[in-house]
Formats: C-alpha cells, sequence, structure tokens
C-alpha cells in the first residue's frame, strides 16, 4: 500500500468515527403524544350509526365529547344504537323532541367515566349520565351484568351491549341494541293533583220569625165586651129565677 493510499483511508476513518460519534451524541426524537380519539370518526369506521352520528352533529354533542377527551380526566363511556335501533322507535318521534331533549337523549348515553367490560360488574347503581345526575328525575342507569352480558335498564328501555367497538382507556364504545329511552323525555312523571277547593262555609241559619200576633182591633173588643154583658144578664135572670122558686 503506497503512501497515498494509506492517507485515504485513515481520512477516510477518520470521517466515519465523526459521523458515527455525532449519531451516538444526537438525541433520539421521542415519539409523537397519541391525539384523543374521535368519537364521530370511530362511528363512521364502523358503518351503521349514520342515525346517531347524524344527531350528535345536529346537537354539537360529538364535538363536546371530543373536547371532553382532550380535556378532562376520567374518561368516557358510550353507549351506540345502531341505525336498526333507531328505526325501530315509534315514527315521527326524534322529530317530536325540541333541541335541548335531543342534546339530553345523546347525553343520556354517555357515562360520566370510562368503564371496561368487566367493571360493569362491580358498577354501583344508579350510575350517572352526562345528562344528570343519579338523582330521581335526573337521567339515572341502571346497569347489571349476568354472565357476559351487560344489560342497561332507563325505567322505560332494557338494552344489551351486542358488541365493544372502542376502547382505549380513555373512551369506551359499546354497540347497543336498543336506543335508551330516558323516563324524564318519553315518560314524564305527571303533575301532582291541585289541592282541592276548600268548600265555602255553610251559611248561618236564619231565624224562622215568630208568628206574629194578632192584633186586638177595637170592633174585636166591642164584640167581647158585647158577650160579657150578654152572659151577665143571661146569669143574672137565672139567678132570679131560681131566688123566686
Amino acid at each position: 500500500m503506497t503512501m497515498k493510499q494509506l492517507l485515504f483511508s485513515f481520512s477516510a476513518l477518520l470521517v466515519f468515527l465523526h459521523f458515527t460519534t455525532t449519531l451516538a451524541q444526537a438525541p433520539a426524537k421521542s415519539p409523537k403524544p397519541k391525539g384523543p380519539a374521535n368519537v364521530t370518526a370511530i362511528l363512521e369506521k364502523v358503518g351503521h350509526f349514520n342515525t346517531l352520528i347524524r344527531l350528535m352533529e345536529n346537537t354539537q354533542m360529538g364535538d363536546r365529547i371530543n373536547t371532553e377527551l382532550a380535556t378532562a380526566d376520567g374518561g368516557l363511556t358510550l353507549f351506540a344504537p345502531t341505525d336498526s335501533a333507531f328505526a325501530s322507535l315509534k315514527a315521527g318521534t326524534l322529530n317530536s323532541l325540541t333541541d335541548l331533549q335531543k342534546s339530553q337523549l345523546v347525553q343520556f348515553h354517555v357515562l360520566t367515566a370510562y368503564n371496561s367490560l368487566p367493571q360493569f360488574q362491580t358498577v354501583s347503581n344508579p350510575v350517572p349520565t352526562q345528562a344528570g345526575d343519579t338523582g330521581k328525575g335526573h337521567f339515572p342507569l341502571s346497569i347489571t351484568m349476568g354472565g357476559n352480558q351487560v344489560n342497561i335498564s332507563t325505567g322505560l328501555t332494557n338494552a344489551t351491549i351486542t358488541s365493544s367497538i372502542y376502547t382505549d382507556g380513555q373512551l369506551a364504545v359499546y354497540e347497543v341494541d336498543k336506543v335508551l329511552l330516558p323516563l324524564e323525555i318519553f315518560n314524564p312523571l305527571p303533575p301532582a293533583p291541585a289541592a282541592a277547593p276548600k268548600k265555602p262555609p255553610s251559611p248561618a241559619l236564619a231565624p224562622t220569625p215568630a208568628a206574629p200576633i194578632a192584633n186586638i182591633t177595637s170592633v174585636d173588643a166591642s164584640s167581647a165586651m158585647g158577650l160579657i154583658r150578654h152572659a151577665a144578664v143571661s146569669i143574672g135572670v137565672a139567678a132570679i129565677a131560681a131566688f123566686s122558686l
């Protein structure tokens, strides 16, 4: 090997050593953090939740759920009725609801915490939803588990989880076979009956007027005096006659 070749080889070695040293000292790039789940995108990917997606978009509840997933701790659980579940409702059911009631209906399908399937075995009833709390008249759910089947009751609807669609420790999405109808919207409590009006007090009975006393007129007095005189004369005559005997 000539001197020129030796110098070239030595230079190449120095370049190689410098390159490897630089790579070793360069900080490793950290992986990009995974963004929060997009609930409507998850439902769209599955393909048979079009009515629920449309309802979430019209009420802007889909955006709200995504925002909460990005900012809140504890996660969320969504019960997702299929298109066939919505189709089994009475015609015009959704159209009869106000905008507020539509939002409450979507929120009624969302639990305020992440729940895996095994956690439903120990859940404490009643379970609060985004639509309210556990108080009477505040949109609670009752969830029970028998074997591998999770049953959900609203007091008006009994539904079952048919499959797990998505779960990541922050969001759980479960397919249900019925739309969860809250009593507070579809069977509101009747208003308390109005108190019966008080009966007016019975009027006091007016005293019966006494029969008027007949006036003794002067004619009546004269007649009486005449009778007395006649009686006296009769008695006097009878006495004289008796004495004569």
